[in-house]
């Protein structure tokens, strides 16, 4: 209960007298955003803020401070020790203040806040859709997405930049993470339409292991699900080039360049008729999960759990969803799976 006019009120030890006299929260709102951008230009053009006024809001802050936050190497800016204290505070303050928010928002009977989601770029292909019909349910909510690769992404989960980010694998070190499976994701082996191979069933690694592959660059979770799919043939493929992009391979792949392995997601705009078709080769498709991932022990926002709940319960859609552009994708679900055998034990 909040003190009465009649009893006296006592402020905490803790009370930061100096920095709230001193120190704006829109001071700290720059800092973190250079920080975290690695640049006071590109900071200044997030905020919608002129370069100098961030320098002078910047050097305001580091006189209240008594320290320097940035050193300067050239063009680029890093934090100092007291920086990267300052940083850490500012992300606990935002991400308080963040759950405030909303906690306020809901007692005014509104959805409101902010998502940061991180993706991998294949994710590109539903992530959209997925958050478009979660705005719909809360259209109070806005949103920022960051798409990169599999080894970005896990620096940012590492920096903690993003409320949520979406793998196609989870992190080696899962006991750094919490990775919740909420989607199908399966990689299947793609060929021009007018590939001799087109049509064949149960097509053996044998027959492809020596056609031109075009691989993601490195760093991409697909390249190494490749890679691991032909060491375990105990052969390596025949690299012709190396892409960063889902699009580019696909155009490469019709331009007679290669076969490649991708998600099929990325199929999702032109379906499994277009120029690009699929092959039906042992052991394929690769099964693999989208997962929504965090730190372990983040303490997520109220927006953020709402996220996932929502992306949670959207599996048994995204399966069908896959069914329905790929209908050969149950049977060779089923034809990847491995037979039960009964075991007896023997006895003693």
């Amino acid at each position: 209960m909040p003190p009465s006019r009649d009893q006296s009120y006592t402020p905490p030890a803790a009370m930061p007298d100096y920095l709230i006299r001193h120190a704006t929260l829109r001071q700290l709102q720059l800092f973190e955003a250079i920080v975290r951008l690695g640049s006071f230009t590109r900071a200044a053009e997030e905020l919608f803020l002129t370069q100098p006024t961030v320098s002078m809001q910047i050097k305001k802050l580091a006189d209240s401070m008594g320290l320097p936050l940035f050193e300067h190497v050239g063009r680029n800016v890093s934090p100092t020790e007291a920086g990267l204290e300052l940083y850490e505070s500012c992300r606990r303050i935002f991400e308080t203040l963040a759950n405030l928010e909303m906690k306020l928002a809901d007692l005014k009977g509104i959805k409101r806040g902010r998502l940061r989601l991180g993706v991998i770029t294949t994710a590109k292909y539903f992530a959209p859709e997925i958050l478009g019909e979660f705005c719909q349910q809360y259209p109070g909510i806005e949103v920022a997405l960051k798409v990169s690769n599999r080894d970005r992404i896990i620096e940012r989960i590492n920096a903690n930049e993003d409320d949520l980010y979406i793998m196609g694998q989870a992190p080696a070190d899962q006991s750094e993470v919490e990775a919740f499976p909420f989607a199908p994701n399966p990689l299947v082996l793609m060929a021009p339409r007018n590939h001799p191979l087109v049509g064949k069933k149960n097509i053996k690694l044998s027959q492809i292991v020596d056609e031109p592959f075009i691989l993601r660059e490195p760093g991409s979770g697909i390249r190494d699900a490749t890679l691991r799919m032909f060491d375990e043939f105990g052969r390596r493929p025949h690299v012709r080039m190396e892409l960063g992009s889902n699009e580019a391979i696909k155009h490469a792949i019709v331009g007679g360049l290669g076969l490649s392995v991708l998600s099929l997601h990325t199929l999702a705009l032109e379906g499994t008729d277009g120029p690009v078709a699929i092959l039906d080769v042992e052991g394929m498709p690769i099964m693999r999960q989208w997962y929504l991932v965090h730190p372990k022990g983040k303490e997520l926002s109220l927006v953020a759990k709402a996220f996932l709940e929502f992306a949670l319960e959207l599996e048994p859609r995204m399966r069908e969803r896959m069914e329905v552009m790929w209908p050969d994708l149950h049977r060779f679900v089923q034809k990847t799976k491995k037979p039960r055998t009964k075991t007896t034990r023997k006895k003693d």
